[in-house]
Parts: structure tokens; C-alpha cells; sequence
């Protein structure tokens, strides 16, 4: 069973990763007819620039929220790296936990601004906001999972690794 878990993660994690390159592909594509519009053949379009900075924000944060993966986050762990095992699995307790109730306590007015949203429409394409803006849920959700997981993980006495800076370097 945890194989086919372990499996489904992986396709899941795939997926995730097409579809971000995907939203690259879009950005990409809606930037280059804005330039071909505007200066090749003179008629300036508002549509390409809102559809490039659409798929961006939904890059961005589709990308946070399911492609980027913990040893890919930055930090500043000077302080965490310096502290016994133990310690450094109680900080992760506890930041796991703080981020993950500082991401659930506004969910529910997030959740009802998204859905209110569903009144106003994106200018030039017409998509009702609470579409452009229901990745922020998403990412939110993820957010709370994942730090949820990570508190839970050094709970249980996995211990995050600690960071060399000298490792990284070799790399």
C-alpha cells in the first residue's frame, strides 16, 4: 500500500510540475504576441498583459503550494543549525505549527472574499475574479498541510537535517 502511495506522490508531484510549466509556457507565449502586437504590427492589445500577469500569479503560487519541495525553501537557519537535535526539533514543532495557524485563522474571510469575488470580472478576458483569485486558496490549504506535516514529522522524532553551509557549496 505505501508503495503505491510512494507511486501516486510521484505522478501527483508530475503533474503538479506540467502544470506550472505549462503556466510558464503561458506567460512565455502572451509576452512575445505583446511584443509582435505592439511593435511589429502596431495595434496594441490590453489582453496579452492580463493574461501573462494572471498565469504568473497562478504560477507563482501553484509552484509554492505543489512543485516547490522543503530543502528548496529558503532560510535563515544560523540560529537552527547552531542548536542541539532536540531543540532543533522543537522549533520545528513549533514554527510548523505557528505558520500552519497563521494560514488557517484568516482562511475562512479568504475563503468568503473569493467567493464574494464572483461579482467582478478580469477586464479584457472576462473570467469572474473568484477563478483568478482561488489558486490563494489553494496555496493556502498546502501551506497548512505541509506545515502541518513537517510539525507532526519532527513530532515523532524525525529530525529536520541541519543545514552546512559548506555541504551546500559541494553540491
Amino acid at each position: 500500500m505505501t508503495d503505491r502511495l510512494a507511486k501516486l506522490a510521484i505522478w501527483l508531484r508530475r503533474r503538479a510540475e506540467n502544470i506550472a510549466a505549462a503556466l510558464l509556457a503561458v506567460v512565455f507565449i502572451s509576452f512575445i504576441l505583446q511584443i509582435a502586437f505592439r511593435y511589429l504590427l502596431g495595434w496594441p492589445v490590453g489582453w496579452t498583459l492580463e493574461v501573462s500577469t494572471l498565469a504568473w500569479m497562478w504560477l507563482v503560487l501553484w509552484g509554492a503550494a505543489f512543485v516547490v519541495r522543503e530543502r528548496d525553501d529558503i532560510r535563515f537557519d544560523i540560529l537552527y543549525s547552531a542548536v542541539p537535535p532536540r531543540l532543533r526539533r522543537a522549533f520545528t514543532v513549533v514554527t510548523g505549527l505557528a505558520l500552519a495557524a497563521l494560514f488557517a485563522i484568516p482562511l475562512p474571510a479568504v475563503i468568503d472574499y473569493v467567493t464574494f469575488m464572483r461579482v467582478e470580472r478580469v477586464s479584457y478576458v472576462g473570467v469572474t475574479l473568484d477563478y483568478v483569485f482561488s489558486i490563494y486558496v489553494l496555496f493556502s490549504l498546502a501551506v497548512i498541510a505541509r506545515f502541518l506535516c513537517r510539525a507532526w514529522a519532527a513530532a515523532r522524532g524525525d529530525l529536520p537535517e541541519a543545514t552546512d553551509p559548506a555541504a551546500l557549496r559541494e553540491e
